[in-house]
This record gives C-alpha cells, sequence and structure tokens, in this order.
C-alpha cells in the first residue's frame, strides 16, 4: 500500500487542497519524484549484420543492424537468369512471415553476368514485374576477391560463396547461426519453410 510518507514534502503538510493528496496518491507518485522504471534492453547487433549497404531505390546508406533480431534470408538477385521468378517466391514468403520476424534482403549482382543494368532499372524491374515490397540494395558484388565484406563474411561463416544467381543465405535472429541454400532451393521448398519456421519460433536475442 502506497504511504503518504512517499510523496514530497508539500504533500504532507497539506500545503495542497486535500483533494489534490487524494489524486496523487490514487495514481501513484510521478517519476520525478523518485520513481523510475527499467528502460528496454536494446537488441543487440549482431556482427554478422554490422555492415552498411546502400539501398537500391535512391543508393542511401543503410545499417543491417535495423534487421537485429529478426531471421534474415539474403539473395543475390539477377534480372535476367532462369531462376529470376524466385522473386515472386521470395515476395509471397515475406509477405506471408515478415510480422512473425522475417526480412528477405535482395542483393542484385552481375556476378554471373545476368544483371546488366544500373539501379534504378532493377528497381523499376523488381516492382512493375514481380511487385517486390521486400528490401532490395544497390548492384553488389557477391563472390571472390570483389564480394562485398557482407557476402565475404556470410561466405566465411558457411564455407560457400554463390554458386549462381538466387543463392540463400538464412541468419538467425541472434545471428550465431547461418545456413546456405542453393539456387535450386526456392523459397517454397517444404524444408526451406521447414527451416525458417523454426528459427522463427525461437527467441530472440
Amino acid at each position: 500500500m502506497n504511504s503518504i510518507a512517499t510523496y514530497p514534502p508539500v504533500l504532507r503538510r497539506g500545503v495542497l487542497p486535500s483533494f489534490l493528496v487524494a489524486i496523487a496518491l490514487c495514481l501513484g507518485a510521478p517519476m520525478a519524484w523518485g520513481q523510475s522504471t527499467a528502460p528496454t534492453a536494446p537488441t543487440v547487433c549482431p556482427s554478422i549484420l554490422q555492415h552498411t549497404v546502400e539501398r537500391l531505390q535512391d543508393e542511401k546508406p543503410q545499417s543491417l543492424c535495423q534487421y537485429a533480431g529478426q531471421v534474415v534470408v539474403v539473395v543475390n538477385t539477377a534480372s535476367y537468369c532462369g531462376f529470376t521468378s524466385q522473386y515472386k517466391g521470395l515476395e509471397a514468403l515475406y509477405a506471408r512471415y515478415k510480422t512473425k520476424g522475417l526480412v528477405v534482403l535482395g542483393f542484385p549482382s552481375n556476378d554471373f553476368s545476368q544483371e546488366p543494368d544500373n539501379n534504378q532499372k532493377i528497381a523499376d524491374f523488381c516492382e512493375s514485374t514481380f511487385g517486390v515490397k521486400f528490401p532490395m540494395f544497390s548492384k553488389t558484388s557477391v563472390r571472390g576477391d570483389q564480394a562485398s565484406p557482407f557476402f565475404k563474411q556470410l561466405t566465411r561463416l558457411t564455407q560457400t560463396s554463390p554458386k549462381w544467381n538466387f543463392y540463400k543465405y538464412v541468419i538467425s535472429r541472434d545471428g550465431q547461426q547461418v545456413k546456405a541454400y542453393g539456387s535450386m532451393t526456392g523459397p517454397q521448398d517444404k524444408a526451406f519453410l521447414q527451416d525458417i519456421e523454426q528459427l522463427l519460433a525461437a527467441k530472440g536475442p
């Protein structure tokens, strides 16, 4: 039970009208009177997401730490590939699970000579042809010495670099698990979805 002794002297001495004292007692002491609540701990950004990349639409720098605590699907994409239709499945995957904590990140790449367009043309193609809403980033090198730092780290952690377009990496909520999937594994593959659902069910960091 609240005690009047916990409130400022002005209330104990009766300086304020009694009805105001009663209101104060019912509502509890304000934060300014010494009460505090523990701040919510920020989500720790795992090392795998500590990279800055450029957004496809406007090439503005974006920190991948904004996706910390989510299950992250990373895909190297291309506009003129036999697997390009996977854009549709990836968007469906994103739409289905985004409220549960999944995000798909697309990285167009010309490493396999099937993405010659510039960033604006790629953005227009993705939106107009497949209605892509998941985050996309500027054209990126994903393998070899020219690979971006992000893809170099993905390669190091999984011991495999993209073998073709629409290679996939799945990162757990805490960033401690990273698994690679080949281009032949589509976004609606049963085993792939089971892995996704298992990671989504796990608690975040």
